[in-house]
């Protein structure tokens, strides 16, 4: 299951747009497969599917998808490589991980990278449908195990050299949240605080952490 310490609520996909999805997958039957699902949901639209990153980085800007799925272990090009290139070009794009690895250095330089999510292949086909909508909605879903890997290096007490001490019990709380894979109107109804508030605290956690997205504040707390 998509959860967490907190499972947030997956919303259904917008009725009045179809969401766009490029694949990105080396193995021929499981991107067939994701090519046939998505096109047989309701809500969904497959506008590319590619066997290379090099494939990827030339094709994915014009289909112009909503959310990409990305496998990490790609001939050629690695998966991480190729969101950290397409994250370059066009840095509003929603990426989600689809692997077997759920290593904590590949999560964390998947998440570096700019991923938006992190699910393991074991998923399909109940949860990635969710997770799509999910993702492309603002949150950061992910298979339960990766999550508990990644709440795992929160839950620590702060070293004197990590960057987590500068934060306030509220900013920690609410870096917590987003970790979970909450979206921010999530954060804002848990905490009974407004949208502007979320976003405030938001901007004074990334200011603190010398980063620019999530994928980023959680790879802050990556070990050498």
């Amino acid at each position: 299951m998509l959860k967490s310490k907190a499972k947030p609520r997956i919303p259904a996909p917008d009725a009045g747009h179809s969401i766009a999805v490029s694949i990105v997958e080396d193995d021929d039957w499981l991107r067939e497969d994701l090519v046939r699902k998505l096109s047989a949901a309701s809500g969904f639209a497959c506008v590319g599917s590619h066997r290379t990153g090099e494939e990827a980085l030339g094709k994915i800007p014009a289909e112009a998808p909503d959310v990409v799925i990305m496998d990490i272990n790609l001939p050629g090009m690695s998966g991480i490589e190729c969101v950290n290139r397409l994250i370059s070009a066009a840095p509003d794009i929603c990426i989600l991980m689809l692997t077997v690895y759920e290593e904590s250095e590949l999560i964390f330089a998947a998440l570096k990278a700019g991923a938006n999510g992190y699910l393991l292949k074991r998923s399909i086909p109940n949860e990635l449908l969710g997770a799509i909508t999910f993702a492309h909605q603002g949150g950061t879903p992910m298979t339960s195990s990766v999550a508990h890997e990644v709440v795992r290096f929160f839950s620590k007490p702060p070293s004197k050299d990590k960057p987590m001490e500068g934060l306030s019990d509220r900013e920690q709380e609410i870096l917590n949240l987003i970790v979970e894979g909450h979206a921010y109107k999530t954060i804002a109804d848990k905490l009974s605080i407004s949208m502007g508030t979320v976003n405030m605290f938001i901007s004074r956690i990334y200011k603190k952490l010398h980063v620019h997205s999530r994928g980023e504040a959680a790879a802050k707390f990556q070990k050498p």
